[in-house]
C-alpha cells in the first residue's frame, strides 16, 4: 500500500480542498519554511489510517478543516479512499471508505458523509494489505490482553516524526507510549514473517496444555495427600458417627477397608425425625385464651368484691333501722300528751319559728322504717344467691385457666424436645457432611490409578506441543531474519560514515531493546552510547530503510511507504525559517543522507515509497525531482502552506 494523495476540505463544504499528491515507488520531498505545517502531513496520514486519538494539533488546521481524506494504492493497483472528520474532542470513530480502481479519485466536498467507522477502516485496510486472521496471544503468565494484529501495529514501521527520528532511546513510531513498545516486540515477529496464526495457535495450544498438566498433578497429589489423611482421620468420623448413633456394633479396632465401609453407612443412615408439626398457631390459640380467661378472672373478682360490698352496706343499714325503730318506739307510752300543740315551746309556751314534727308524724315515720326494713331483709337472700353464682362461675374460669396453663407447659416441653432433636440432626448432618467431603477428596485406588494415567496423558500432550513449538523457534527465526536486515543496515551505516560504524560488524535491530546496536570486537554498543543527534537520525534512517527493503523483498503485510519529518534538524539551528538559506551547515552529510534515501527507492523499483517532510532543499536535479512542494514564499512574496491563505479570511 502507498499513498497517492491527501486532501483538507473546508468546514464550509464550498471551497476546494487544499490537495497534497504523492509519487508511488518514489521519493517525495515537501520542503519549506517553518510553520508551514509540514510537520501535521505526518500526523494527519496517522489519523486517515485509523488512529483512534488523532493528536491534531489546536490550530489554524483545527479552525478550518472540516473532513481529512487519504487516497491510497495496492499491489493489485485498486485503491482506496479513507476519510475522517475533524474529531470534536480527544477522538472520533467516524470514518467515510470509498474504494474502486485506477480511476478512483478524490471525493467531492459534499460526497463526504459518515458511512463507516475507524473499526471498519482498520478492519478493510488490514485485509487489503493482506494481514491474516491473527489473534496474538500473550504467553502463559504474561500480565496483558490478547489482541487482534492490524493496521494499528503495521503503521507503526510507517512514520518518523521529528522527536522520534533523532531519538536516542526509541526506534519506533509512538515507542514510548503505554504499552506500545511491548505491542512492537510481539508484531514485529509476524511482520518479519518469522511468526504466524499457526505458531501463535500452538503456543496458546501449548498454555493450555501446561495448564492441563498442572492441573492433573495437582489433582494426583491431592488425592494422594486426602487417601493418607484418611488414613488417620478416617476412625475419629467413624468414632463420631457411633456416637451420634448412625453406626451400631462398630469394631474396636476396624481395618481400612472397614473404616471406609463404615463411613459409607454412616453417610446413608438417616437421622431421626418428628413430625413436623407448626405448633406457632396453635401457642398463639392458647395464649389468646389465656388473656381472656385472665380478664374473666378479673371481672368475677371485681363482681364478687361488689356483692360484699352490697351486703356489707346492707347490713350497716338494716341495722341503723332497728336501732332507729327501737328509738321510735317508747313514743306509744305517750297519753294526752299527744295532743300537745307543737307550734309552741312546751317549756317556755312562746311559738316556735319552725313547728315541731308531732306525734302522728313520728308515728306514720316510725311505721314506713318498719316496712323499709321488712322489705331490706328479704334482699338477703338474692344477694347470697347471686354471690354464690358468681363463686361458682369464677371457679369454672380458674380451672380452665388451670388447664390452658398445663397445656402451654406440655407445648414447651415439645418445643425443647425439638430443638435437641434438631441440634442432633445438624450434629449429624455436620459429621456426614465431613464424612462426604473426606470420601469426596479420597480417592479408591481406581480413581488414583486414573489420575496417574490422565497426568500421563496431559504431559504426554505437553511434550509434543513443546517439540512443536521448539521446531518454530519464533525468537531464533525473528534473529535470523534481523540479521538479514542488519547486512543493509551495516552497509549504509558505512556509507553514512556514522559514529562507531566503521569498527563494527554488524549493525542490527535489538528486539529486546527496540533500538540500534552496534556489534563490535570489543562487545556491543547500543545506540543510547552513541553520542551527536547526526548519529541518532543517520541510525533511524538505515534502520527503517534496511527493515522496509526486507519487508518488501519478502511481500510482508505492512504498507510501502515511509514517512520521514525533519531527518536534517541535527545540522540546522533549532527550527530555522529556511534551512537552504544557512551557508555553514554539513550540506554533504545532508546531501548524502537524500542521497541514500533517493537510492534506497530505486533499489526497491517500485515497491518503496519515501515521503520526506524537511527544511533542506538542494540543488541538485534529483532531489528537485523528488520535490512535491516547496513552501516558499514565491517571487512575488505570495507564501504557500498546508493551509491556504484563502481559508484563513
Amino acid at each position: 500500500m502507498q499513498l497517492l494523495a491527501l486532501a483538507l476540505y473546508h468546514r464550509d463544504g464550498r471551497t476546494s480542498p487544499r490537495v497534497l499528491r504523492f509519487r508511488p515507488g518514489a521519493l517525495n520531498i515537501l520542503t519549506g519554511e517553518s510553520e508551514t505545517g509540514k510537520s501535521e502531513v505526518l500526523t494527519i496520514v496517522d489519523y486517515c489510517l485509523g488512529r483512534r486519538a488523532p493528536n491534531l494539533p489546536d490550530d489554524l488546521i483545527d479552525q478550518t478543516v472540516g473532513w481529512y481524506a487519504l487516497l491510497v494504492t495496492f499491489a493489485d493497483t485498486s485503491r482506496m479512499i479513507l476519510a475522517r472528520p475533524r474529531p470534536t474532542g480527544a477522538s472520533t470513530q467516524n470514518a467515510f471508505i470509498r474504494t474502486g480502481d485506477t480511476t478512483l479519485d478524490l471525493p467531492q466536498p459534499d460526497e463526504l458523509v459518515t458511512n463507516s467507522n475507524a473499526a471498519v477502516l482498520r478492519s478493510e485496510l488490514s485485509a487489503r494489505l493482506g494481514i491474516e486472521d491473527f489473534h496474538f496471544q500473550p504467553p502463559t503468565g504474561a500480565g496483558r490482553s490478547a489482541f487482534d494484529v492490524s493496521i494499528g501495529q503495521a503503521a507503526l514501521f510507517c512514520f518518523q516524526n521529528q522527536n522520534e527520528i533523532a531519538s536516542q532511546t526509541a526506534l519506533f513510531h509512538r515507542q514510548t507510549e503505554s504499552g506500545m513498545a511491548q505491542a512492537i516486540k510481539d508484531t514485529l515477529p509476524y511482520f518479519l514473517g518469522a511468526a504466524g496464526p499457526e505458531q501463535a495457535l500452538r503456543r496458546h495450544r501449548l498454555g493450555e496444555a501446561q495448564r492441563a498438566q498442572r492441573a492433573a498433578q495437582r489433582k494426583l497429589e491431592d488425592a494422594l495427600r486426602h487417601q493418607q489423611a484418611m488414613d488417620a482421620n478416617g476412625l475419629a468420623l467413624v468414632r463420631l458417627a457411633e456416637a451420634e448413633g448412625l453406626l451400631t456394633d462398630v469394631p474396636a479396632a476396624p481395618e481400612n477397608a472397614q473404616i471406609f465401609s463404615l463411613l459409607h453407612q454412616a453417610l446413608a443412615a438417616a437421622p431421626r425425625t418428628a413430625a413436623p408439626l407448626d405448633m406457632r398457631d396453635r401457642r398463639q390459640e392458647l395464649n389468646d385464651e389465656r388473656r381472656i380467661l385472665r380478664e374473666q378472672l378479673q371481672d368475677f373478682d371485681e363482681a364478687l368484691a361488689a356483692v360484699d360490698r352490697w351486703q356489707q352496706q346492707g347490713r350497716a343499714f338494716t341495722g341503723e333501722l332497728h336501732l332507729q325503730l327501737d328509738r321510735l318506739k317508747t313514743l306509744e307510752l305517750l297519753g294526752p300528751e299527744r295532743q300537745h300543740d307543737t307550734s309552741v315551746c312546751p317549756m317556755c309556751t312562746q311559738p316556735l319559728p319552725h313547728p315541731d314534727p308531732t306525734a302522728q308524724d313520728v308515728s306514720e315515720l316510725t311505721e314506713h322504717l318498719a316496712q323499709e326494713l321488712a322489705q331490706a331483709q328479704t334482699l338477703q337472700p338474692v344477694r347470697e344467691e347471686h354471690r354464690r353464682a358468681l363463686q361458682a362461675q369464677r371457679a369454672d374460669v380458674a380451672e380452665r385457666l388451670r388447664l390452658n396453663g398445663i397445656q402451654l407447659r406440655e407445648l414447651l416441653a415439645s418445643d425443647e424436645r425439638m430443638s435437641r432433636l434438631q441440634e442432633h440432626n445438624l450434629r449429624v448432618a455436620h459429621i456426614q457432611g465431613r464424612i462426604s467431603e473426606a470420601l469426596t477428596r479420597t480417592g479408591t485406588d481406581d480413581d488414583i490409578t486414573r489420575l496417574r494415567h490422565n497426568l500421563a496423558l496431559a504431559e504426554e500432550h505437553a511434550t509434543t506441543l513443546e517439540q512443536l513449538v521448539d521446531e518454530d523457534d519464533v525468537a531464533a527465526e525473528t534473529e535470523r531474519r534481523l540479521a538479514d536486515v542488519a547486512i543493509g543496515m551495516t552497509a549504509w551505516a558505512k556509507r553514512l560514515n556514522l559514529g562507531g560504524a566503521a569498527d563494527a560488524t554488524e549493525v542490527a535491530i535489538s528486539l529486546k531493546l527496540l533500538n540500534v546496536v552496534l556489534r563490535r570486537p570489543s562487545g556491543r554498543l547500543p545506540l543510547t552510547r552513541i553520542g551527536s543527534a547526526k548519529n541518532h537520525i543517520g541510525y533511524h534512517l538505515v534502520a527503517h530503510l534496511a527493515l522496509h527493503t526486507y519487508l518488501r523483498r519478502n511481500n510482508r503485510p505492512v504498507p510501502g511507504f515511509l514517512m520521514l519529518d525533519q531527518p536534517t534538524q541535527a545540522f540546522f539551528p533549532e527550527k530555522p525559517r529556511d534551512a537552504s538559506t544557512i551557508e555553514d551547515a554539513d550540506w554533504t552529510t545532508v546531501t548524502a543522507y537524500f542521497q541514500l534515501l533517493n537510492d534506497v527507492v530505486r533499489l526497491n523499483n517500485g515497491a518503496f515509497q519515501i515521503i520526506v517532510c524537511d527544511h533542506a532543499n538542494l540543488p541538485e536535479d534529483w532531489f528537485q525531482e523528488a520535490v512535491i512542494g516547496n513552501w516558499r514564499p514565491d517571487a512575488e512574496g505570495n507564501r504557500t502552506a498546508l493551509i491556504p491563505l484563502e481559508w484563513l479570511g
